[in-house]
């Protein structure tokens, strides 16, 4: 870590009232600073990368401007927040960002007051904001109120719905439109086109950059004359565009677009609109990965790289990796286009994350086929039951963490009209860093409960090829298969594909003492933990498969054999698997001790899987330690 000589400035802030000490010259060093500074830790403390490089001028602005943390400043996506965090005396712990007891990778109210409001997913930032901002004004209190939405969040539903009731409400907010044209991949869409539109017209901005200097030499006179232009100016933009302005159409005042990189800029423009009253919307254009050359060519794999040689922008690799088996994610991408080559019925549909999710790898052999319909989950389930309507076989892939935004499309659009519709749900169960924004902890939950759902959790890689295949196969309505965040178990993994029958799970290993019945990936956990108690306690293990509908028949056995049973899944234990098993057994009147091991009642904060796995008590350790209490206990 460098020592504050490289950081003369940024050393002095612990708090943004630090920065406001400092005169305007001074800020773009600040700037520099703050970029090296999230370059040196983030090239040895894996995170989020491109998106905070991208706002680091817009950032220093708005604390420079603002009194946080009286006035509130609510980020969307909150990766964008590195450079805040620096500045809100958060520099010498942010070496633990993303790990253990160590700082959240994503503003959160618990660590600072200045995170007035918690973020992991999009969209979410118009709507808290104007919250807060109808708040102040019942509580006539002339606090501001500030919302950056970006990376690609506004293209979210509950983004527009936050900009219709701003304008209705009338209350005073700050929208600031962070413009990269990037989510983690590049933004689609009609209004990633419009904003292009806009920032690409060089005669409507030249004469916008002219109009706006004019008028600001007569910044004293009263009314603004900026103010009393902005109805001669929107003419001129539909003019110049052939288009209204989206924003003023919704009675929200547009200013912009301005260079997201000049600070100096940024001040003077926010100063100038910050105490005009109703909702406001500047237009801000940055560069996603600012300041990194290898960052700003390569913005999608420089999102979240990993470690990294800040010097030569070379991302670490284990040469062993290429030796090791896959990423499920991989295994998905891979089998999808399998699949997909012998069935033409097959389509891919993916929220924002087609690197991320692996659906890359289908849109690449099947671009007619897969689409990457922006931040909006609701809208791609609702989309995967109208093509289901017609014939075609969706496999929707969302992060199990994201699905919970699309709940009420599952359930109304799919599963009440039964439709053929494939749900992979990718990191299901703990992911690590991500924390507890990201966790996909309820999908066995909220999905198990769901009527007509099928729901099943592969073992592993042969297990998700077999599942995939299966549910192409029609007939069965929705069909959900989760899966976990990283590598599976098994190098040969690309087996021929093999039917399986729905609601069947298999006996691992014989026992006569305890049984373990486990759901997913976790599996793995408990075979370890077979194996290092095999010369201690006789324990069968069972690979349930699915929750729903769980393999009854395998219980009945499994009841009338053993006293005493642990499930294990790596999902909440209130409604999940391990509930599954005890509602059933209580309707078969069974007398034995069931124990269950999961995520237990309450969010878990960051840090490795193999942490988080220890902390909840269900790794091989954990499983251990059950089975000798049982043991001790009978």
């Amino acid at each position: 870590m460098k020592t504050e000589t490289y950081y003369p400035l940024l050393s002095q802030i612990n708090s943004p009232d630090d920065l406001k000490k400092l005169k305007k010259t001074q800020l773009e060093q600040v700037c520099v600073e703050l970029r090296e500074f999230i370059i040196d830790i983030v090239s040895c403390n894996p995170g989020h990368f491109g998106a905070s490089l991208g706002v680091v001028e817009l950032t220093v602005a708005l604390h420079y401007i603002f009194n946080t943390p009286e006035d509130n400043l609510v980020w969307d996506v909150g990766h964008q927040a590195y450079a805040h965090k620096l500045l809100t005396g958060r520099r010498d712990k942010f070496h633990t960002n993303r790990k253990y007891k160590g700082l959240s990778g994503f503003p959160k109210r618990a660590e600072s007051p200045y995170d007035c409001f918690g973020v992991g997913h999009a969209s979410t930032s118009i709507s808290a904001a104007l919250g807060m901002a109808v708040a102040a004004k019942l509580s006539n209190s002339e606090k501001q109120t500030v919302a950056v939405i970006g990376d690609g969040s506004l293209t979210g539903g509950l983004a527009f719905e936050g900009l219709n009731n701003a304008a209705m409400n009338k209350a005073n907010i700050l929208i600031i439109l962070n413009d990269n044209n990037m989510a983690i991949d590049p933004v689609t869409g009609g209004l990633n086109k419009y904003l292009v539109d806009i920032t690409s017209s060089k005669t409507y901005n030249r004469m916008k950059q002219d109009i706006w200097k004019a008028l600001g030499v007569l910044d004293g006179v009263k009314p603004s004359p900026r103010s009393v232009i902005q109805n001669m100016e929107n003419s001129i933009k539909s003019f110049i565009l052939k288009e209204g302005n989206i924003f003023e159409s919704l009675d929200i005042r547009y200013f912009g677009p301005v260079d997201g990189h000049d600070v100096k800029r940024l001040i003077n423009v926010i100063d100038d609109i910050k105490d005009l009253p109703g909702p406001r919307l500047l237009h801000v254009v940055t560069q996603k990965g600012k300041g990194y050359e290898y960052a700003e060519k390569e913005q999608t794999i420089w999102h979240a790289p990993g470690v990294f040689d800040k010097e030569t922008g070379v991302i670490a690799k284990n040469p062993e990796d290429k030796h090791k088996p896959p990423k499920f994610q991989d295994v998905f991408g891979h089998t999808l286009v399998e699949l997909a080559e012998k069935n033409e019925k097959i389509v891919g549909i993916t929220p924002a994350m087609p690197s991320g999710s692996s659906m890359n790898i289908m849109m690449k052999a099947f671009p007619d086929r897969s689409f990457d319909v922006g931040i909006a989950e609701g809208h791609a389930v609702t989309f995967s039951a109208g093509l289901a309507t017609k014939g075609y076989m969706p496999f929707c892939n969302i992060y199990s963490t994201f699905m919970q935004r699309a709940y009420d499309n599952v359930i109304h659009d799919v599963a009440l009209q039964n439709l053929d519709v494939v749900f992979c749900l990718d990191r299901g169960g703990l992911v690590g860093a991500d924390g507890a924004t990201h966790h996909g902890a309820f999908d066995l939950a909220y999905f198990r409960c769901i009527p007509n759902m099928i729901v099943a959790a592969p073992l592993n890689e042969v297990e998700l090829r077999n599942m995939m295949y299966t549910a192409q196969l029609g007939g069965y309505g929705p069909f959900s298969i989760r899966y976990p965040r990283g590598r599976g178990i098994l190098v040969d993994w690309k087996q021929p594909f093999t039917k399986m029958e729905i609601g069947k799970g298999r006996e691992l290993v014989v026992g006569a003492d305890i049984a373990i019945l486990s759901i997913g990936a976790i599996g793995v956990e408990v075979a370890k933990a077979v194996t290092d108690l095999e010369n201690e306690v006789s324990i069968g293990h069972y690979d349930m498969r699915f929750v729903k509908p769980l393999d009854k028949e395998l219980l009945d056995t499994i009841f009338s054999k053993y006293e005493r049973i642990i499930t294990v899944e790596d999902g909440t234990v209130i409604g999940g698997f391990g509930s599954a098993v005890i509602d059933y057994a209580m309707e078969k009147g069974y007398k034995g001790e069931i124990r269950l091991l999961g995520i237990p009642d309450k969010f878990i904060e960051q840090g490795t899987q193999a942490e988080l796995y220890h902390e909840c008590g269900y790794d091989k350790d954990g499983i251990i330690t059950t089975v000798r209490e049982m043991q001790r206990s009978k």
